[in-house]
């Protein structure tokens, strides 16, 4: 599924081809997504100009005259820059025209979602979909003076796993499950540990350790275990630089004790049991 760093690298991807750009043409191939698309979709859009792209979690808000494009990815979802000259393809569901450019979402299996929210309807921001995110990683409301604290307060009496609660994505958005094995190695916190038992001191390791981790996935094109791939057709790299996730029985970058991998509601976990302590 993609997480924050490919949708962020999706966002990132499309940007310069589409923004500032006027809506000419919209096409539902099968709107049968995770809900509907509207059928007066082209409608809507047709003549609205683009003038900004926000990631809101794994949300992307497409900012145009009279409201937002709110676009998810769900767990196969791929949005890529299109010319007139390439072929449509199984599973293109929507496309939307910029003259020339063709923005072009492709979801085998069909959980994405793309929807409409007029200015009418209210503040984006109060958009159920968005109304209970977490706070997101690179905002300045998490930022290195005041993440640790954000994250030491929202985990105080949560006896759920902290791998469990940070994948939640109540406290901050868009640790996903590779970046969740991954930031907790780095801050030598055990998975198992109880969310509540996070002292403040390695709340302020764990809350550096998210921002590293997210950047770097960033800054590779993200982590394609299956289907994801950029703009450009892509894969993401950060798989090559992980040192627990998918290293299940290798020795441990840092101690070399195997690592070793449970699963943790219905989802993989990695860990070293000598690095990592409770």
């Amino acid at each position: 599924m993609p997480e924050l760093p490919e949708v962020e690298v999706t966002k990132q991807g499309i940007e310069p081809h589409i923004q500032g750009k006027k809506v000419t043409a919209v096409r539902i191939y099968d709107g049968r997504l995770r809900w509907p698309v509207p059928k007066n979709l082209e409608k809507v859009l047709l003549g609205q100009k683009l003038h900004q792209i926000k990631r809101r979690g794994k949300y992307l808000l497409l900012r145009f005259d009279e409201g937002h494009l709110i676009i998810h990815l769900g767990m196969t979802g791929v949005l890529r820059i299109m010319s007139a000259s390439d072929e449509l393809k199984k599973h293109d569901r929507v496309e939307i025209q910029f003259g020339k450019k063709f923005l072009r979402l492709h979801d085998p299996r069909k959980f994405g979602a793309v929807l409409w929210s007029s200015d009418e309807d209210g503040e984006i921001d109060h958009h159920p979909l968005l109304l209970k995110l977490g706070v997101e990683p690179f905002s300045d409301d998490f930022n290195e003076l005041n993440a640790g604290k954000h994250l030491y307060d929202h985990s105080r009496k949560r006896s759920v796993s902290i791998k469990q609660w940070l994948l939640s994505g109540q406290a901050v958005v868009g640790v996903g499950n590779i970046y969740c094995s991954e930031s907790l190695f780095d801050s030598g916190i055990h998975p198992e540990m109880a969310a509540g038992r996070l002292s403040s001191s390695r709340a302020e390791m764990l809350a550096a350790s998210v921002r590293k981790i997210l950047n770097k996935a960033i800054k590779a094109g993200g982590s394609s275990l299956k289907d994801f791939v950029n703009s450009d057709g892509e894969p993401g790299h950060f798989m090559l630089q992980t040192k627990v996730y998918g290293r299940a029985g290798l020795p441990c970058v840092v101690c070399k004790a195997p690592i070793k991998q449970i699963v943790q509601g219905q989802r993989s976990t990695y860990f070293c049991s000598i690095c990592q302590k409770k």
